[in-house]
């Protein structure tokens, strides 16, 4: 059975009669682990209430593009952005026409113009619809723009009609959108990530730290874990939830860290330096709670470098393909490169942790992927989806 942990499913509704299935969708969507939030077009509101899909989702239901309450934070935006999945189902013959015209008319079409999420339909409709040359030119032009379609399935029909048409019954659409998920890139590689901050010791009450959130670190991971990979996580301390069957090993300072990233280095296929390792620490760590001086107005700690996690890996005896992360403020492409042919990388990851709404703490990054063919920018976009495809040019290059 596949699983849907941790995924974000955005479901779409459309106005036909199997909008009735939807519900029970919802619900089988979650009990592969999805947290689901519903998208409605008003035509399926005539079939199914969305005080129905809301109680059952546990979420508010989305039906109107220019709602002014939504719209004045870009609602349709931030749902673009959180899906890691967008399902509609049902698909109708006309919703499924809007979509390859590319519209963006309503609530539902216009997120599926702005998600850099995975999208999958599930047809369902008379089936003289289905087989009109119209629609069929309609699918065939949407799988060759790699839009997923499931189904659908042949039967008796609402209507009466017997044959294609039949939306897929809901266990096995949460199990296709679950599959999707599920790419082999990696399989049976064994992968070390490190993720999150580290913190240097003062004293036994203060440290050294950043504002590192291990959210990249662990969408990586769980995107590695999706591809096939044995994955070991090297995490800092941080809040973020492990992905399931991902070996996490916890420490606190960068000299744990390296310790730990050492020790995989026998076993290692691929290395992702992910996390936000401080340069230095307090060359001493007092025993007791240090006091404050009333006397004196300023403070002197001595700082020492910490060792060096990724040249380290890069340049041990049974070196790994190593990726490093650059998190910069400036000359972000000038930066990134030279880590990458100092410490002797294979590739660098590099972002602008200067910008709003991107980098340290938040859901979305935008980065460029520098290796020593050249350089790829990649759009802004939430960092499920971003590790999602770093894994896939990972695995081409390694």
């Amino acid at each position: 059975m596949g699983s849907l942990s941790n995924k974000r499913v955005l479901l779409g509704i459309t106005g036909g009669i199997a909008a009735y299935k939807s519900a029970d969708l919802v619900r089988r969507l979650q009990d592969l682990g999805a947290e689901v939030r519903v998208v409605m077009t008003r035509a399926a509101q005539e079939f199914i209430t969305p005080l129905t899909l809301q109680a059952l989702s546990g979420k508010p239901v989305h039906c109107e593009l220019l709602d002014p309450a939504a719209e004045a934070a870009m609602g349709h935006i931030e749902l673009a952005r959180w899906g890691d999945l967008v399902l509609i189902a049902p698909a109708t013959a006309d919703f499924i026409a809007r979509l390859n015209a590319g519209n963006g008319n309503d609530l539902l079409t216009t997120i599926c113009l702005a998600s850099s999420a995975p999208l999958a339909i599930a047809p369902a409709m008379n089936q003289a619809m289905y087989a009109n040359s119209a629609c069929q030119d309609n699918l065939r032009s949407l799988q060759q723009r790699q839009i997923h379609i499931f189904g659908p399935a042949e039967g008796i029909q609402a209507c009466g009609d017997v044959g294609p048409g039949r939306m897929l019954e809901p266990t096995e659409l949460a199990q296709l959108s679950a599959q999707l998920f599920e790419s082999g890139l990696l399989a049976g590689k064994k992968v070390v990530i490190t993720a999150g901050p580290t913190r240097e010791a003062i004293d036994p009450v203060r440290y050294i730290s950043n504002h590192s959130s291990g959210k990249m670190g662990f969408a990586l991971a769980q995107a590695c874990v999706e591809a096939g990979a044995i994955t070991t996580l090297i995490a800092g301390p941080c809040v973020q939830p492990t992905p399931e069957r991902c070996q996490l090993v916890e420490v606190d300072s960068a000299q744990q860290m390296h310790d730990a990233a050492i020790k995989f280095m026998g076993s290692c296929d691929i290395f992702i330096g992910a996390a936000a390792v401080a340069d230095y620490r307090p060359a001493t760590v007092a025993e007791q709670k240090m006091k404050k001086d009333d006397n004196n107005d300023s403070m002197s700690i001595e700082l020492v470098k910490n060792p060096d996690i990724i040249a380290a890996v890069a340049n041990h005896q049974q070196r790994p393909f190593t990726v490093g992360f650059a998190a910069e403020t400036q000359n972000l492409e000038a930066y990134a490169r030279s880590k990458l042919e100092k410490k002797n990388l294979d590739m660098v990851i590099a972002n602008d942790v200067s910008q709003a709404g991107i980098g340290f703490n938040s859901d979305n990054n935008q980065v460029k992927v520098i290796n020593h063919d050249g350089c790829t920018p990649l759009p802004e976009q939430n960092k499920r989806q971003l590790a999602r495809l770093l894994i896939e040019i990972i695995a081409q290059q390694q």
